[in-house]
């Protein structure tokens, strides 16, 4: 199996985690977030942090949670200017080991640890490209300048069909 290359990638072996948990602060550096805003057709990220808590869930799984932290440059769908948003997003993931067998119902928002490891830049990165808004616009702009015509009267779609059985 082919191992994949992430942008901003924090691997953490699973057996290293304590009993208690432990805390990982991550930030991605210019290079990767350049690499990340190019995955997610952004201007520009300035900065990518975050602050998870790792503890052991499930005999020989993970729960992850934390809080992402970001400074990005979006395209508003409204005026199609660039403008700079601080975000701040919960992060919250939960992962089985393989011997665990896939998720059923139940667990079905689990992943799979692979290898041994989670990578928690990984992790910080899918959490972001999810909770992006995916029409972004500057604080204030709305659509005001579309004006929708009343309809004059009611059209059938058979009145097309009308005008050719009279020629």
């Amino acid at each position: 199996m082919k191992q994949v290359v992430y942008e901003f990638s924090r691997p953490l072996q699973v057996d290293r985690v304590p009993n208690l948990g432990c805390h990982e602060r991550l930030a991605a550096d210019e290079k990767e977030c350049a690499a990340l805003a190019k995955r997610f057709d952004l201007p520009r990220i300035h900065s990518l942090s975050g602050l998870l808590k790792v503890v052991p869930w499930r005999g020989g799984g993970l729960k992850i949670t934390g809080t992402l932290n970001a400074r990005v440059d979006q395209v508003s769908v409204i005026s199609l200017e660039t403008f700079t948003s601080d975000l701040e997003f919960a992060v919250e993931r939960y992962f089985l080991s393989p011997r665990a067998g896939r998720p059923d119902a139940e667990n079905e928002d689990v992943d799979i640890i692979e290898n041994g490891s989670v990578d928690l830049g990984e992790i910080l990165a899918e959490t972001m490209a999810l909770e992006l808004d995916p029409y972004p616009r500057k604080a204030g702009e709305a659509f005001n300048d579309i004006e929708e015509q009343p309809e004059s009267a009611k059209v059938s779609p058979f009145t097309a069909l009308s005008k050719l059985r009279r020629s």
